[in-house]
């Protein structure tokens, strides 16, 4: 019974040395048992090793296990193993229904248990307690030191809750993975495999309480028990010295198996590996430099390497993703130019997360193959979310996100086409809940084809269909967890899931994707042995499906495969501290930035540093203790380091971040500095040329230097003539000189297609022309290819504009049918009418999106006080002056001889102009028709003879000329005088203090801001029809319309005027805008020319910005920069205009 340490650095042979011995020994006594114990992730490379080493190439006498897998064995020979394990996926399950029995009684993890990875947290912690032996009678112990510490009191509490009602609810049913080294250490006594054995304790850094406990009996039972653990040569490893020290780690574990060994009466020696010499066999015997790494990384007094071999080298690049660009465009270089295997090469970082993907980017695109040593979390496999969409539409009452979680998950028999059409009305039409899905749907959206219904229908029956009896067996009154396991595995089946998930798996080998197909064939049995373990370990548990939900879901995200390397030959990628590396020549160490060497602190996060840290003491006087804080675990990691740069025996690869995923500069690594330290030559900064690796790498060359302005280099020529002499690869340079030289088409379709699009007679309306004056590209995909933005169930400022415009002429036609003036209408009549109006629209409008909120309910409200102050005020505006209401909403189009308003563009093609004008207002006196046009908008929109120029503005003065056209119509013995075109903008103005001038009459200011904004006739006979204050030029500004008159009687600066010479050129202007744009678009110019106006530009809000490719760095593309004007140039260009067209008409 004796104890022996192998002490060496790392890379001296400790292991090559113990196994060596243990081999001759076991030839020497067959019958003799020999155990090797490693962790757990190194069970299958030791047997190999040993195998490799054995001159029998089989080791029939030795065993190599796993402390777990000793347990496992001595159980089974001593009969101990009456409970059954629980694995953890079983755990997570258990605690999350723990938890929710205890959820009353948590204060502070109660709140937490939903986020995701809580669960996960939790289950840490508790396996931190049991593995540090920490009893829940300790617990009540360590509560009654901390009470003076509310926050850590209680969170204490709340874990002695869940860790007691964990282990009650197991007690007598299952055994933990921890607990199974606890039987081990009762068991031991009674096994004769271990009684007079030999066993190796290799890899192991430290051993937690647990396994020292059963290191006691191996002691006591074993004929010799070898410990190998690294120490640095000339280290006393007695001397347990500063917790900061490199091999502080090894000190404290040979101080604890000392005392151990000195308890028990058991002696202990000791084996130096030999450094020097011919017995000398470590790792660097032939590497100066690696050697004098080991020797001095992480140490004091050491001096720059001054030797000439180069062996560590340190690498920055740009961000993760080039690291690894350049780490495997390095690696096939030396595969190809130095002879290397790619199993010389191991890849270690201390972030899995963002180098595990970025590494297989990178290796596929140089067709280096790999194999990434981590488990591959399962919770978003399709079938995963299959399962919990499922469970969610039970939960959430068919809400729209967990239907289409479940639809879009690619195991339903339901199209995408179709899912993409039931996902199109579900949002346009709000429908939520089982409720709207199980009844017939017979409404539909504006833009939908009526007929849709009909065919969305019988895809809506079959999705209720398919998931109804799920539903009703998980919805059982008397639901358990074995009736809602069944009930999911019916589901499963019925809807022939491993049918499906087998096409995938069939379809990822033959598209090579062997890592994807491993899952996909592992992911059915990993399910269905998830749903027996629930029922095993929680079967008879009454519970409701959210319940379920959650404790599903605890499970389903500890779902994991690993996979087994597919070959020999591969880089190994790995964790800094879980991989193990053995016979690798060459290191690349990735990441190496703050935040991630040092690696944050792993397993559970639910007691902070600073928790850990507080209970330091009260641990102490229990002679207990907890896993080492973040700080403690820094100065372990030096050693994981050192353990890591020491593993390569020929070359050492530092490499670093500049920026991290998101953009931002991150730090490197206090490691690079060290590493520089020592070795001042080890900075690189010369690249292997990507483009001699690979085909594509050969590619970007070309295409980096074509996207350059500098004359192209002898490389690039070189390139670019072996690309053009390949038929395979000619195509793909071609189409990269064409992208480099792109610049934007002067797109058209062509008239042929223009007619086919459009035939050969417009019906545009004015805010149809707009569009395509603002970018003709818009115009082509808006009306041409009739695409158009989803509609969605939400009330819009556009829906709030409908809704006002819609209550405005329902107003007036109620006024028109009872004959009742605007102008004598009373105050309280008018509101009561309005308020009535906005709710009959509303009524009208039938089920909709108005009434589905509490907050769209307030819009309505909102509606009805904008309504009621817009009567008042355009009561006001009328009354100032002699005009009426003659027309509302007043249609015009080529339905009707009466209202059309047409445009010849050629022999052969007409413009038909419709619309639709809000209010046509005439003052009819002595043989005269005064005409005022008004438009609603409810927006803030102002008028703009620039816009107007340039057919941004067309709406007001085509219906001003649509509206006169009529008007001669109806009255062909009267002159016609336009009186003005005007906006009124809709809206409730809030008035501050400060903004009332006159306190006897605050209304006026409120008028002032609801005046109309466009164009008045300047004559004064017809300005004082539209407004009486403006009669003999009086000194007053209209609270009615855009006109003021300054003190001498003339009109203001300001006055938006225009005499009936220019309204005539504007109405004449419009008229031949409208026909340039409409013999444009049947032309079929559809170019990306957007327009910019002083802050403004088509691109503002515009649906296609993703669609058109407009971006000004590419030649050829330019915004549409329109210049500002003054008033009295704007007519004159107007007037040029349309006397060129005169004269071209002439000719």
């Amino acid at each position: 019974m004796a104890l022996q340490f192998i002490f060496g650095p790392s890379g001296s042979g400790k292991s090559h040395y113990i196994y060596n011995r243990i081999i001759e020994e076991s030839l020497e006594n067959p019958k003799r048992q020999y155990l090797i114990l490693v962790p757990e992730q190194f069970t299958m490379q030791t047997q190999k090793e040993l195998v490799m080493l054995h001159p029998r190439k089989g080791i029939m006498n030795i065993d190599v296990l796993s402390f777990e897998r000793l347990a496992f064995r001595v159980l089974e020979e001593t009969g101990a193993l009456s409970q059954e394990l629980l694995e953890e996926t079983g755990k997570s399950m258990v605690l999350r229904k723990v938890a929710q029995e205890k959820k009353k009684e948590l204060k502070i993890l109660g709140s937490k248990m939903n986020k995701q990875g809580y669960v996960s947290q939790l289950k840490s912690m508790v396996s931190e307690l049991r593995q540090y032996e920490i009893q829940v009678e300790d617990l009540d112990k360590l509560l009654e030191d901390v009470e003076d510490k509310p926050e850590l009191f209680y969170k204490l509490k709340d874990i002695q809750t869940l860790y007691k009602g964990f282990f009650d609810y197991l007690e007598g049913k299952f055994i933990t993975q921890e607990e199974v080294l606890d039987v081990l250490a009762q068991r031991a006594d009674q096994s004769e495999k271990l009684k007079d054995s030999t066993v190796v304790l290799d890899g192991y850094t430290g051993f937690t309480p647990i396994q020292i406990q059963v290191m006691e009996k191996l002691l006591k039972l074993c004929r010799q028990v070898y410990i190998p653990l690294t120490m640095g040569r000339g280290e006393d490893p007695y001397r347990l010295g500063s917790p900061y020290g490199l091999f502080y780690l090894t000190r404290q574990t040979v101080n604890r198996l000392c005392k151990l060994a000195e308890e028990m009466g058991t002696s202990w020696s000791e084996i130096w590996i030999p450094q020097k010499g011919e017995k000398y066999q470590g790792r660097f015997r032939n590497n100066e430099a690696l050697d004098y790494l080991e020797r001095n990384i992480f140490r004091k007094n050491y001096r720059p390497y001054a030797g000439k071999e180069k062996a560590v080298f340190i690498r920055e690049a740009l961000n993760p993703q080039e690291e690894m660009e350049e780490t495997a465009c390095r690696i096939r270089h030396m595969v190809r130019k130095e002879g290397y295997r790619f199993g010389d090469f191991a890849l270690v970082t201390g972030d899995m997360e963002v180098y595990s993907p970025a590494a297989r980017r990178a290796f596929e695109k140089y067709g280096i193959p790999c194999f990434v040593d981590e488990k591959h979390s399962l919770f978003m496999n399709p079938f995963i979310e299959y399962i919990r969409s499922a469970v969610d539409m039970v939960v959430e009452n068919f809400t729209y996100e967990s239907v289409f979680r479940f639809l879009r998950c690619g195991l339903t028999d339901i199209t995408e086409e179709e899912t993409d059409r039931l996902e199109n009305y579900v949002i346009a039409m709000g429908i939520r809940g089982l409720d709207r899905w199980d009844q017939e749907w017979v409404r539909f959206y504006r833009g939908e084809d009526p007929e849709e219904c009909v065919k969305l229908n019988p895809v809506r029956q079959r999705l209720v269909d398919m998931w109804r009896p799920f539903a009703e067996g998980l919805k059982s009154p008397q639901g358990t967890i074995r009736t809602c396991c069944q009930a999911l595995y019916e589901f499963i089946c019925r809807n022939q899931i491993e049918k499906k998930l087998k096409l995938y798996e069939e379809g990822f080998t033959a598209a090579g994707e062997m890592a994807m197909a491993k899952e996909y064939s592992q992911i059915y049995r990993i399910v269905m042995d998830l749903l027996d373990k629930l029922v095993e370990v929680l079967g008879d548990e009454q519970v409701r499906p959210g319940a379920f939900k959650e404790i599903l879901e605890a499970g389903l995200s500890e779902a994991k495969v690993g996979v087994i390397p597919p070959a020999a030959d591969q880089v190994l990628v790995g964790d800094m501290e879980r991989t193990r590396l053995k016979d690798i020549k060459i290191l690349f160490f990735v990441g190496v930035n703050e935040g991630k060497i040092p690696k944050e602190k792993s397993g559970s996060k639910i007691l902070s540093d600073l928790n850990r840290e507080e209970l330091e003491g009260p641990l102490e006087r229990l002679g207990l203790a907890l896993a080492p804080t973040a700080r403690e675990e820094l100065y372990t990691q030096k050693f994981y380091l050192y353990l890591n740069l020491t593993k390569p025996s020929e070359r050492v690869y530092l490499t670093y971040s500049r920026l991290n995923g998101n953009g931002d500069v991150i730090s490197p690594s206090y490691l690079v500095s060290q590493t520089e330290k020592l070795f001042p030559q080890a900075r690189q900064t010369q690249e292997v040329p990507m483009y001699t690796e690979n085909i594509q790498g050969a590619l970007e060359q070309v295409a980096r230097e074509l996207g350059g302005r500098q004359e192209k280099s002898p490389v690039f020529q070189e390139l670019y003539a072996w690309f053009q002499k390949e038929e395979k690869w000619k195509p793909w340079a071609d189409r990269l000189v064409e992208t480099a030289y792109y610049v934007n088409p002067q797109d058209a379709i062509g008239k042929a297609a223009a007619q086919v699009l459009y035939g050969r007679e417009l019906e545009n309306s004015a805010t149809r022309l707009e569009q395509f004056a603002r970018c003709a590209c818009a115009h082509f995909l808006t009306y041409g290819l009739a695409l158009k933005e989803r509609v969605r169930y939400q009330f819009t400022m556009a829906d709030l504009g409908t809704l006002l415009h819609n209550s405005l002429d329902l107003f007036a036609r109620k006024l028109r049918e009872e004959g009742i003036s605007w102008t004598q209408l009373e105050d309280g009549e008018r509101d009561r009418l309005a308020e009535a109006c906005v709710d009959q629209v509303v009524a009208q409008a039938g089920e909709t999106v108005l009434l589905s909120s509490a907050r769209n309910a307030y819009t309505v409200k909102r509606a009805k006080r904008m309504v009621k102050r817009t009567v008042w005020a355009l009561q006001f505006q009328l009354r100032q002056g002699r005009f009426f209401p003659a027309l509302t909403e007043w249609a015009f189009g080529p339905w009707d001889n009466i209202s059309r308003l047409d445009l010849e563009l050629s022999p052969e093609e007409i413009l038909h102009l419709t619309g639709r004008i809000d209010r046509i207002d005439l003052c009819r006196e002595n043989g005269k028709v005064y005409v005022k046009v008004i438009d609603y908008k409810s927006g803030n929109t102002q008028l703009d003879p620039v816009k107007m120029y340039y057919g941004l503005q067309l709406q007001l003065a085509l219906y001003l000329s649509a509206a006169v056209e009529l008007e001669q119509r109806r009255f062909p013995n009267e002159e016609i005088i336009p009186a003005g075109i005007f906006y009124y903008n809709i809206k409730d103005p809030v008035l501050n203090r400060e903004d009332v001038k006159d306190p006897e009459h605050p209304d006026r200011e409120i008028l002032k801001k609801l005046k109309m904004d466009g164009l008045a006739a300047r004559e004064p006979e017809i300005l004082e029809r539209l407004d009486k204050d403006l009669a003999a030029g009086k000194s007053i500004e209209s609270l009615a319309v855009p006109v003021k008159y300054t003190a001498k009687g003339t009109l203001a600066g300001n006055s938006r005027v225009a005499d009936q010479e220019q309204f005539s050129t504007i109405m004449n202007y419009v008229n031949y805008k409208a026909k340039e744009i409409g013999q444009e678009i049947l032309q079929g110019k559809v170019e990306v020319n957007p327009f910019a106006y002083q802050k403004e530009c088509a691109c503002d809000y515009c649906p296609y910005r993703n669609v058109c490719g407009f971006d000004e760095k590419i030649p050829g593309y330019s915004y549409r920069r329109l210049g500002t004007c003054k008033p009295e140039e704007i007519w004159e260009k107007m007037k040029a205009a349309l006397k060129n067209t005169t004269h071209r008409e002439e000719e």
